[in-house]
C-alpha cells in the first residue's frame, strides 16, 4: 500500500490537472463553455436522459443543470421533450446540431492532446487512460454519495460547476 508521502505527493499532481483542463478549456468555441460540453458529453455518452439524472451524473443542483440545457437549447444542440411516462418531466436529446457540435469537441480535444502527448508512447497513453479510468471508478459513479474521510458523513455536491 501507498504511503502518506506518495499520496501527498499524488494529491499536488491531481492539483495541477488544472493547467491541463484550463488548456483544453481554451480550445472550446466561444458560445460553448465547459458546462455546455460536459452536458453534450453526457447526452453522447448516455443517450437521452431526464434532467434529474443529467444533475447527478454532473454533480450538480437542478437550477445549474436547467441553466445549462438553456444554454444548449437555445443553441439548438439539445431538445426537451415531454416524458411519456411523467409529463411534467422532460427528456433530454441531443438533436443533429448537438451532435455535430459534439463531434467538434471531440476532434479538437483529440488534436490537443495528440500535440500535448506527441513525444509519449503508445503504451505510455494507454496506461494512463487505464490508470485514469481506474481512479475515477475509485472515486465512485457518481450515484451513491461521496463520504467524508475523517467522519463518514456525505460530501453534498449541489452548487459547484463542472470543470
Amino acid at each position: 500500500m501507498a504511503g502518506p508521502a506518495q499520496y501527498e505527493e499524488l494529491a499536488r499532481e491531481l492539483s495541477a490537472i488544472g493547467a491541463v483542463k484550463r488548456d483544453m478549456g481554451r480550445i472550446l468555441p466561444h458560445d460553448c463553455p465547459a458546462a455546455s460540453a460536459a452536458v453534450l458529453t453526457l447526452l453522447g455518452r448516455h443517450g437521452a436522459m431526464r434532467m434529474s439524472r443529467l444533475s447527478e451524473l454532473l454533480s450538480v443542483d437542478m437550477s445549474v443543470t436547467s441553466r445549462h440545457v438553456a444554454h444548449l437549447a437555445d443553441r439548438g444542440w439539445v431538445e426537451r421533450c415531454p416524458d411519456p411516462a411523467d409529463r411534467r418531466s422532460r427528456i433530454l436529446h441531443l438533436t443533429p446540431t448537438g451532435q455535430e457540435q459534439l463531434d467538434e469537441l471531440s476532434r479538437r480535444t483529440s488534436r490537443l492532446l495528440a500535440d500535448r502527448l506527441s513525444d509519449w508512447s503508445d503504451d505510455e497513453v494507454g496506461r494512463l487512460v487505464q490508470l485514469m479510468s481506474r481512479l475515477r471508478a475509485s472515486f465512485g459513479d457518481g450515484r451513491s454519495p461521496a463520504r467524508h474521510p475523517d467522519t463518514a458523513e456525505p460530501i453534498t455536491r449541489t452548487t459547484r460547476t463542472p470543470a
